[in-house]
């Protein structure tokens, strides 16, 4: 049975959480780098520490997206992970830039990796149902319409996240020095302001959007299969997985190790392919006016990707899904690879109009391939699996590629983003022979307003 069209406020209620997950994710990916490395990581180290991210999202995101499957509460059934994860994280993002506080010198390194694990597993607890969600509540004549909302709210989200330290220093006149060993004001209250915000924006989605209760959901979806073990029931999902899945599993691979390597590397390779500061530079003005600069075009690449975001349903409706994301991803190859040839930091927002072009498609159109195969009352645990694409290669990423900027590229950075620019152009290749369901052509969206 057909599901019943949502309004545009009906999507975006549902999709606002998404805001202020990104914007606590972009305060993360613009700043961790930095602030590890304030704690005394050295650069072929960082890779290791990002390494908890991925390794808890892989184990979090199939886990609640199992259960998110058969809970139903008073608050409803993704709600209340929500919620939970929203709060976790809002604490990690208080505690990650006050590790010094806690302890002084490596230690210090040691309990920031900490709150940095904390955190990442958070916003997978909180994010994860989100993808469920929006299928569970929408035709498929809306989908591509509704991952486009929640693209364009990430990229707002991202786009203030990023910039916040620099608008903090440089218009509030916040202090970005700080003693050696120790974070600059502007990003601590930046990361105090992003948990309000993360909160703020769940709690409008958990008191404004609807969800379907067991009944109806069931009149939709089927009723819900239950197995007797629900680890047994996740790996027989895994085991089962639609070709479709299977064959976007390469896609996502090649386009989430390229955006690890970028988030984890982006700031040393500015640092010294631009600033032209010394490598074992990690602690000067310099190179803080360099961290908080990364902020700045990340912020650019967030803010393209929401206003490219608004098109896409239009953009796919004409050229299809597919060739839609291989363009999208073939622009963001081409940003990153244009960053080695930057002369300055200004033309590095050059180089991130491409990423965001890149980041709006691979945060929309893969689920939106994907919806369409995947077997109703399976929408929360094939999600969460899918996460493995993501997961996997950032966990490759992270084992491997420290070493490899320290040993093959000689600590220079740089070439790990050139590096991540011919992946994105591997998985522009790739999504051309993914098999997706149903007509393209039949989808019928209109642009957002």
């Amino acid at each position: 049975m057909e599901k019943p069209r949502l309004s545009f406020w009906q999507i975006w209620n549902m999709s606002f959480g998404f805001l202020g997950i990104q914007f606590g994710f972009a305060l993360q990916n613009s700043n961790a780098s930095a602030i590890l490395q304030n704690f005394g990581a050295d650069i072929h180290q960082l890779s290791w520490y990002w390494l908890v991210a991925p390794c808890t999202g892989m184990i979090v995101q199939p886990l609640i997206g199992h259960f998110s499957d058969h809970t139903w509460t008073r608050l409803g059934r993704r709600k209340p992970y929500f919620l939970v994860g929203t709060i976790l994280c809002c604490i990690a993002l208080v505690l990650l830039p006050n590790s010094a506080a806690f302890v002084a010198g490596k230690a210090a390194l040691m309990i920031g990796a900490g709150f940095l694990m904390i955190m990442d597993a958070s916003i997978n607890v909180a994010m994860e149902p989100f993808r469920a969600l929006v299928a569970d509540n929408l035709p498929d004549k809306q989908r591509t319409l509704g991952f486009s909302i929640q693209t364009f709210l990430i990229g707002v989200g991202a786009v203030v996240g990023s910039w916040l330290p620099y608008v903090l220093a440089n218009w509030y006149d916040v202090s970005s020095s700080a003693p050696e060993g120790q974070v600059a004001d502007n990003v601590i209250f930046s990361f105090y302001i992003g948990a309000g915000v993360f909160f703020t924006a769940i709690m409008v989605t958990i008191l404004f959007a609807k969800e379907y209760p067991p009944a109806e959901y069931e009149r939709y979806h089927g009723k819900p299969q239950k197995g007797k073990n629900f680890l047994a029931d996740i790996f027989t999902d895994f085991s089962r997985m639609p070709k479709t899945m299977r064959q976007l599993g390469l896609v996502q691979f090649f386009s989430w190790f390229a955006l690890f390597g970028m988030w984890v590397f982006t700031t040393p390779a500015i640092a010294h392919h631009i600033y032209h500061l010394p490598i074992e530079d990690d602690s000067s003005d310099t190179f803080r006016e360099a961290s908080t600069w990364v902020g700045v075009i990340f912020g650019v690449y967030n803010l393209v990707s929401a206003i490219y975001a608004i098109f896409l349903p239009m953009i796919a409706r004409a050229l299809g899904r597919k060739l839609t994301h291989a363009l999208s991803l073939t622009c963001g190859g081409i940003g990153l690879v244009s960053i080695f040839f930057a002369k300055s930091p200004e033309m590095l927002i050059f180089s991130m109009i491409g990423v965001g072009i890149a980041w709006a498609s691979i945060l929309a159109m893969p689920y939106a391939i994907l919806a369409g195969s995947i077997p109703a009352g399976k929408m929360g645990v094939y999600m969460g699996i899918f996460n493995f694409f993501i997961t996997i290669p950032q966990i490759i990423n992270g084992i491997f590629g420290g070493p490899i900027v320290h040993t093959i590229y000689n600590d220079n950075a740089i070439y790990a983003i050139v590096m991540s620019g011919i992946f994105m152009f591997c998985a522009a290749v790739s999504v051309l022979y993914v098999h997706e369901e149903g007509d393209i052509t039949a989808i019928r969206t209109k642009p957002i307003s």
